[in-house]
């Protein structure tokens, strides 16, 4: 079992290139094998007609599973179609065990429709805090890395976000109309504004990663899965960035969040953007 946060250190220190390994071949064996290529009995509706589920989503977990708590002994995993067939496995986020938040393939509809803006996305944490995350876009080829406090790198080298032109306006993705409730659609309408463009976000993790690349000025999410998420708050922290929750906290990965919330490229993005949705809810 893990006990202190250094020996978690001495693993990111040594064994982040491991868990790139490990990423890089479960999209290799499960999921881009499946790419363009899904057979009907291979797609599964959970909650609806737009929350979509494949036997990448399912192969891919279970590959991950069992290769990242392998190479951290005493850590658990939660992942989204685990915590689907059992929600309490959610709680481990909040326990004392590191623990891995897995979303095997973020953009399931995008995949489905033979559309490449999906990715694989995996964080560590313990206790809590956001200790490294991995991005990796397969059919992209594009791996974006994050390390608490040695920086973000893509394919190598290092991401920085920057700031918005002064005098631009800001282009913002949000949830996407067909994940959200009437209360979240009122909340987002802030946006609306001059001197905004909001947009209807794709894969999360993608959006993410257009942040922490500066392409992006921010996103405005609705909804909290860590899986989602984990890993790219991390990335755009790292890469320089900011993220907010309605009360003006950054967003915690254990829930409770005052919502929706903004990740942007800086700090005062992130202000601004909060005060539109202050306005909206």
């Amino acid at each position: 079992m893990i006990q202190d946060i250094e020996t978690i250190d001495e693993f990111l220190a040594h064994r982040t290139a491991d868990v790139e390994e490990a990423v890089r071949t479960a999209a290799a064996t499960e999921i881009m094998p499946r790419f363009r290529q899904l057979a009907a009995h291979e797609i599964d509706e959970k909650s609806g007609p737009h929350d979509l589920v494949t036997d990448a989503d399912r192969k891919a977990e279970e590959f991950l599973t069992e290769a990242l708590v392998k190479l951290l002994p005493g850590s658990v995993v939660v992942g989204e179609e685990a915590v689907h067939a059992n929600p309490a496995t959610y709680e481990a986020i909040k326990g004392e065990a590191p623990v891995w938040i897995v979303d095997p393939v973020d953009g399931t509809r995008q995949f489905v429709h033979g559309d490449p803006g999906f990715c694989t996305l995996v964080a560590l944490a313990h206790r809590g805090v956001l200790l490294a995350s991995w991005t990796y876009a397969p059919a992209r080829d594009q791996l974006a890395v994050a390390v608490r406090g040695r920086g973000a790198l893509l394919d190598g080298e290092p991401l920085r976000a920057g700031s918005p032109a002064p005098g631009r306006g800001l282009e913002v993705a949000t949830s996407h109309p067909d994940y959200t409730t009437d209360d979240q659609k009122r909340a987002l309408l802030g946006l609306w504004t001059e001197g905004v463009s909001p947009r209807a976000c794709g894969s999360a993790g993608l959006e993410y990663l257009a942040v922490a690349r500066g392409e992006l000025d921010a996103t405005a999410f609705s909804w909290e899965a860590a899986w989602d998420h984990a890993a790219g708050l991390l990335l755009v922290e790292e890469a320089g960035g900011a993220h907010l929750t309605l009360a003006g906290e950054p967003f915690r990965i254990t829930g409770g969040n005052a919502l929706p919330f903004t990740a942007a490229r800086d700090a005062a993005t992130a202000r601004r953007v909060l005060g539109l949705l202050s306005g909206g809810a």
